[in-house]
């Protein structure tokens, strides 16, 4: 068996491609036409001068996987990506701390006019007068964006003594207080009280700009900018007539709305600048390879892909309780699609028990990648689950609900009115079927199995092992179910090989109302 072949299109650590090359086919080669090469792999990592177009990835027939050695996907067109079904990870941990800290240290240099010190210095002159600066410790810290970095840069400033004023609609209260810093309801009161502000935010349609002369004037007159986030964040024009006019005292900027930069804001004493190094230390690069590297394994793999940008991701605190739970999820959306004939409206997923406290959008995807298997013409997987159900015009619906009858956990996929549920029963987590077409049974998903819905009368089972039997196909367990005496019967069979057609031509002549197989 052919293993599959991976692309290292730009350097990464080596650490990372020693992990790729004991699984997988590795290249590294950085020369000649992408556009000429790239259908030949299953897999392609890259850093940032990589342009991954949607005309590009049109000719990455085997692609499944985009492994991007940085946090940023700008490269990437990762619309294009997703309707084909391909995986974009990038490895967004790995800079934290290195951005944190350049944070800090443009900080400190904001504060003391350390560069400009240190230039004058170097021209050979003496200007301790003229380049005074002030302390940090009691100062105001306004955090716009409390993600991963924001909170890094937060507990640093606290270390110096500074108070913390930070905003964030989506981290919780809980967060902000065990940290220390104070949380604000409104970017507009983190603007108000910023003696300094640092800029911790995505970039989406909304922040682009955020920056500019409104949110400027509701800063405090003196008020010092950082930006270390992205440069689209700041109104650059606004910034360099604020830095003009005394307005803001001073800036100090990494990050740059078109890079290389050479605007005016150059041209200011009272302006600091690095070339976006934020990122830039050896720690933080070779993170960057190893965790990547990591990311596309478990992608080619069938594993979980923690970091995937186009897949809903799942923190590493709830993989334990959620990872078993995934693969469950796709085989009730395949049970459930099947018992349905295909045929589906909407997709209605229901959780229960502690799950229900759980962010289970990836539950949601691994049940319609398991509906859709075998249902479309282009590969379906993680990715492009959702899209597909969308062109379809299915409706997908999640409902969680903190109690279930008798499970501690419990997942049910309805397929309009359909229903199939299961659970995680034991310590290897077995994946169990609790419930299938209205009727109450216990039983293991297994790789092959049959329904048979019948008229509940004496001797159906009899026949069924019988028929079985002659035919030569061995039944490994079997749960049979009712709603009421005399009314509908199911009966689930696990099977070792596969019925041949005329055994289900057979067994429906018997009366049956039908006979289904479904191999997960």
């Amino acid at each position: 068996m052919n293993r599959p072949k991976v692309l290292v299109r730009e350097p990464i650590a080596e650490a990372g491609i020693d992990l790729l090359r004991a699984r997988f086919d590795v290249d590294v080669d950085s020369n000649g036409d992408l556009a000429g090469k790239i259908g030949a792999y299953d897999a392609i990592v890259i850093r940032s001068a990589t342009k991954l177009t949607a005309d590009l990835l049109q000719h990455a027939e085997r692609l499944k996987v985009i492994g991007r050695a940085g946090v940023g996907v700008d490269n990437v067109d990762v619309e294009a990506a997703t309707r084909r079904g391909i995986v974009v990870a990038n490895a967004p941990e790995s800079t934290v701390t290195s951005a944190a800290e350049h944070t800090i240290g443009l900080l400190v240099a904001l504060a003391r006019n350390i560069p400009q010190a240190h230039a004058a210095l170097k021209q050979g002159r003496w200007e301790r007068s003229t380049w005074g600066g002030i302390e940090l410790e009691g100062k105001t810290l306004g955090v716009l964006g409390f993600g991963r970095i924001g909170q890094q840069v937060a507990r640093r400033a606290l270390g110096l003594g500074m108070r913390v004023v930070a905003y964030d609609p989506f981290v919780a209260k809980e967060r902000f207080r065990e940290l220390g810093a104070e949380r604000a309801e409104t970017a507009e009161d983190v603007l108000a009280v910023a003696e300094f502000l640092t800029l911790h935010l995505p970039l989406t349609a909304e922040t682009r700009g955020f920056l500019g002369r409104d949110a400027i004037e509701r800063l405090p007159d003196g008020a010092r900018v950082i930006n270390a986030a992205r440069g689209e964040l700041v109104d650059e024009e606004a910034l360099a007539d604020a830095l003009r006019s005394g307005r803001l005292a001073a800036a100090a900027l990494d990050v740059y709305s078109e890079e290389p930069y050479s605007g005016p804001l150059l041209e200011l004493d009272n302006v600091v600048v690095t070339p976006h190094l934020a990122a830039s230390t050896e720690e933080a690069q070779d993170r960057a390879g190893v965790i990547v590297a990591e990311q596309v394994a478990a992608a080619l793999e069938g594993a979980v892909v923690t970091n995937a940008v186009n897949i809903p991701a799942i923190r590493a605190e709830d993989l334990e309780l959620l990872g078993p739970f995934i693969p469950l999820a796709a085989k009730l959306g395949r049970l459930a699609m099947e018992l349905a004939e295909g045929r589906a409206e909407r997709i209605t997923l229901s959780y229960y028990g502690s799950l229900a406290g759980y962010d289970t959008r990836l539950l949601t995807v691994a049940a319609l990648n398991g509906a859709f298997q075998g249902r479309s013409e282009q590969p379906v997987n993680y990715v492009n689950a959702p899209v597909i159900a969308a062109e379809r015009g299915i409706e997908v619906l999640e409902q969680n609900r903190r109690a279930s009858r008798d499970f501690t956990n419990l997942i049910r996929v309805e397929v309009d009115q359909v229903r199939a549920a299961g659970t995680i029963i034991g310590n290897e987590n077995r994946h169990w079927l609790v419930n299938a077409l209205g009727f109450e049974l216990e039983m293991e998903l297994a790789p092959l199995m049959v329904f048979f819905r019948y008229d509940d009368v004496p001797g159906v089972i009899g026949r069924v092992g019988t028929l079985f039997g002659e035919a030569g196909v061995n039944i490994a367990n079997m749960a049979v179910s009712r709603t009421r005496r005399g009314g509908k019967a199911l009966m689930a069979l696990s099977l070792d090989t596969e019925p041949p057609p005329e055994l289900l031509a057979a067994v429906r002549a018997q009366g049956f109302d039908d006979a289904r197989v479904i191999s997960f």
